[in-house]
């Protein structure tokens, strides 16, 4: 799922093997599904200048689409011998590269749909979270093999050793904005800062959650990085301290799913599995208003679109509904109902001014 600024467009995969392309400001579809996969579409994704999308689905298969018309270009990338979870473009849209239940990875020339050089072999479990660098150079993923691995966009090899200090399945891993830190969280509730050219640890631990760690992000800034998780608390923390600032975000009534910053870090947006939405001043650690709607199943991906209107957010339940809502002074709020998702990954990728930013959700 994605939306593409420029166009106000919306991917969108689901588990009836479709894709569909939607208007974000009326809900309406945007021509014919997408038809090609044969078993549910798990990750979709636009590539930087909108022209073109990526698919990938537990039929092992990757396709890449005509965002315009909505036709397969080439024929479908194989090379998965399990369900693909996660796909991204690089930011210069020259490249894609996929996570997969068999704990490979794979980057492919987004032209010829050819797979450049070696597969990526070293996670011994399914990869659930990958994550390419700002500049395009490099990808961080994380596994359930409670590692995460730092590669050579270009070669394909590892870089450095494993990152080892989680003791659980890595849940979430991003990049800072300049691309010189990773930010890992993890089931065993921590959260860890590395350096991104040498995979060593930045200070100590993140300690303050009591629960598995669901989702962390850094800031636009580079200055903070928010994290949720199953304990129902949000917190905030000094990205080069390692230090929590102020107390944590209450209100939620059930684990927090997801949390993102604003583009201009005066806010965050967090999803909780009990059905609401709530928007938080980062200052003053307080939220905005009520709960922007109460869904009617569990909200399991919410970010802000990168105009700074919009916050997207995913429910799952008996049905998977995505929700527009705009940040106006009137909150209208559009809601599209997909068919159901039972798949146990929810790979989500925005489009960004900078790039593209992709998350695997567990």
């Amino acid at each position: 799922m994605q939306t593409q600024e420029k166009r106000l467009r919306i991917v969108s995969g689901s588990q009836d093997c479709l894709i569909r392309i939607w208007n974000a400001d009326t809900g309406e579809a945007i021509g014919d599904p997408l038809q090609g996969h044969s078993y549910e579409v798990t990750s979709v994704a636009f590539s930087p200048d909108g022209k073109r999308i990526v698919s990938g689905s537990w039929d092992e298969s990757i396709i890449i689409w005509n965002a315009d018309t909505g036709e397969a270009i080439g024929n479908p990338l194989q090379g998965h011998s399990h369900g693909v979870t996660s796909v991204a473009f690089s930011p210069d849209g020259k490249r894609i590269v996929s996570g997969s239940e068999d704990s490979l990875i794979i980057i492919w020339n987004a032209d010829t749909g050819e797979a450049i050089g070696d597969l990526l072999l070293e996670h011994s479990d399914g990869v659930t979270s990958v994550a390419s660098s700002p500049d395009g150079k490099r990808i961080a993923s994380g596994c359930k093999d409670c590692l995460i691995r730092i590669w050579n966009a270009d070669t394909g090899e590892a870089i450095g050793d494993l990152l080892l200090e989680h003791s659980d399945a890595v849940t979430s891993v991003a990049f800072s904005p300049d691309g010189k830190r990773i930010v890992s969280g993890s089931k065993d509730s921590l959260i860890r800062i590395w350096n991104a050219d040498t995979g060593e640890a930045i200070g100590d631990l993140l300690l303050g959650h009591s629960d598995g760690v669901t989702s962390v992000a850094f800031s636009p800034d580079g200055k903070r990085i928010v994290s949720g998780s199953k304990d129902c608390l949000i917190r905030i923390w000094n990205a080069d301290t390692g230090e929590v600032i102020g107390d944590p975000l209450q209100g939620h009534s059930d684990q927090v799913t997801s949390v993102a910053f604003s583009p201009d870090c005066k806010r965050i947006v967090s999803g909780s599995w009990d059905k609401s939405i709530r928007i938080w001043n980062v200052d003053i650690g307080e939220v905005i208003g009520d709960p922007l709607q109460e869904h009617p199943h569990e909200v399991t991906l919410v970010t802000f679109s990168p105009d700074d209107r919009r916050a997207v957010s995913l429910m799952q339940g008996s049905d998977t509904t995505l929700a527009i809502t705009s940040q106006s002074n009137t909150l209208r709020t559009l809601i599209l109902t997909l068919s159901t998702n039972t798949s146990p990954f929810i790979p989500v990728t925005l489009m960004m001014k900078a790039g593209c930013m992709a998350g695997t959700l567990i």
